[in-house]
């Protein structure tokens, strides 16, 4: 073997060091690692970046590029292209490289597309392997005792947490050989991931993307709100779920890291109602990897609904009512304050995500898919396996769904997880100063209290663009007629 010959370490969605697997596994051997890094937006397919997740990889690549010199003065070599075999191919010709390390991706036609290189550069004598980074398990690894895929996710979790224990996770690799020669690279900024547009600009208040920042956000979450987290995850207005899921998509911190962090508290934990809140952290890691299942097993589903009934459902295509919703104009506080965080923050609290979505599938009849689309856009955590469960579920047409005959009310839900209105005046600041007897439903107030509270419905904020009740009865008669 020619320990002179270079390993080759392509990093994807595992923007991170520790409990790295590819990486971990180059460190090992004798040969130099190159780090490398290859935006092909096209290979993506219909589901490239959207403009929030491509604001998150600008920043977390420049800090990746940090790390990696700080820690092993080693360069992040950034190449672009439409094909990820040309570059590779022109990297393993520039180097000699004689391995090739990656850790997997589950999108389909990033699973087809990786396929194609493996064997593609095995034939030419490249030693490829690829790694498990971005999952608990993986898909292949949780079946039904017939062998088949879960569509039902209380026995996948079951079945996941009889599973042996997991392994712990790796710290960073203490030193890495690096190859002395000089390869060209691009900068970051030659990649133009940062919006054109100002619109982003806000995101620098709410999040640190990058490992050290999954890590600071992860230690806060274990130190206190963990305890709080049943209950917190739907509240809206409290600072009480982890907000890691950008961080998690990205790969700057591993699920084992957090699936052990939990467990450790769990044992812990001097209460029932701890353990509980701890358990049920988990049980939202494992609807992640229920996603992944899915979109492993069912790669259709992106785009087409999971129980094929649903696609004959009678949407509109009212553009006017799909871009109130997307501008958080559509005069139901709950919902829009949701729309506006989104834009603003680039992420939405997950009670309220159901709620938005509820109410453009049911209440506007808008079809799933446009919403999928745009939180697609404007999302940093904007993840495709469960971007697409979570729709489906509100839906009705997906795996483990939501029975068709729920209908979030946005003024119930508002009363039930803001009672006090802090979110809705936090995102909605024109409504700031009506009482909270009519802030979840500013149509109902008597004209002096609009006044005294300086509204003009129709003017500072809109009348609603539909009737709740008559909506919701038109989508139950509709669910009824597709089931």
């Amino acid at each position: 073997m020619n320990h002179d010959a270079p390993t080759l370490v392509w990093f994807r969605q595992d923007l991170r060091i520790a409990d790295n697997p590819a990486l971990a596994y180059a460190s090992q051997k004798a040969a130099p690692v190159i780090p490398i890094f290859l935006w092909t937006p096209q290979e993506e397919g219909q589901w490239n970046y959207g403009e929030a997740s491509q604001w998150w990889l600008h920043h977390s690549l420049t800090q990746l590029k940090k790390v990696i010199k700080q820690h092993y003065d080693l360069d992040l070599v950034i190449r672009k292209g439409e094909s990820s075999l040309e570059l590779l191919q022109e990297l393993v010709a520039e180097t000699q490289a004689a391995s090739l390390y990656w850790n997997r991706r589950y999108e389909p036609d990033i699973i087809a597309r990786d396929k194609n290189i493996k064997s593609t550069l095995a034939q030419q004598g490249v030693e490829i392997k690829s790694f498990n980074a971005l999952l608990l398990v993986e898909p292949w690894e949780v079946s039904t005792q017939a062998g088949k895929p879960y569509q039902v996710f209380t026995p996948f979790w079951k079945t996941l947490q009889a599973l042996p224990p997991l392994a712990q996770p790796e710290v960073a690799p203490c030193r890495i050989k690096k190859w002395n020669k000089k390869l060209s690279s691009l900068a970051l900024k030659d990649l133009q991931l940062e919006p054109k547009l100002n619109w982003a600009e806000d995101f620098k208040k709410e999040w640190i993307p990058g490992e050290a920042g999954a890590k600071k956000k992860w230690q806060t979450f274990l130190a206190e709100a963990w305890k709080g987290y049943l209950e917190g995850r739907n509240q809206p207005a409290q600072s009480l779920t982890s907000r890691l899921s950008p961080h998690l998509h990205f790969g700057e911190i591993s699920p084992r890291a957090l699936w052990h962090g939990l467990q450790k508290k769990i044992r812990q934990a001097t209460s029932a109602e701890a353990k509980k809140n701890a358990l049920g952290y988990l049980r939202e890691l494992a609807w992640r990897e229920f996603a992944y299942h899915l979109l492993y097993y069912f790669s259709q589903t992106p785009t087409q609904p999971l129980r094929e009934k649903y696609k004959n459902f009678h949407w509109s295509q009212d553009e006017g009512l799909l871009q109130a919703w997307q501008k958080g104009k559509t005069g139901y506080p709950l919902v829009d304050a949701g729309m506006r965080e989104l834009w603003t923050t680039g992420w939405m609290h997950n009670r309220v995500r159901m709620i938005v979505a509820s109410f453009l599938i049911k209440d506007l009849f808008i079809p799933w898919q446009k919403g999928a689309e745009w939180f697609w856009d404007t999302l940093v955590d904007a993840d495709l396996a469960n971007n697409t469960l979570g729709w489906q579920w509100v839906a009705g047409c997906g795996a483990d769904a939501a029975p068709y005959f729920r209908v979030f009310n946005p003024r119930s839900q508002a009363k039930k997880f803001d009672p006090d209105g802090i979110y809705i005046k936090k995102w909605v600041p024109e409504l700031a100063r009506l009482s909270i007897k009519y802030l979840f439903e500013p149509w109902k107030a008597p004209p002096q209290v609009l006044e005294e509270a300086g509204i003009v419905l129709g003017r500072d904020y809109p009348e609603p663009i539909i009737d709740h009740a008559w909506a919701r009865e038109r989508a139950l008669m509709e669910f009824k007629r597709i089931k």
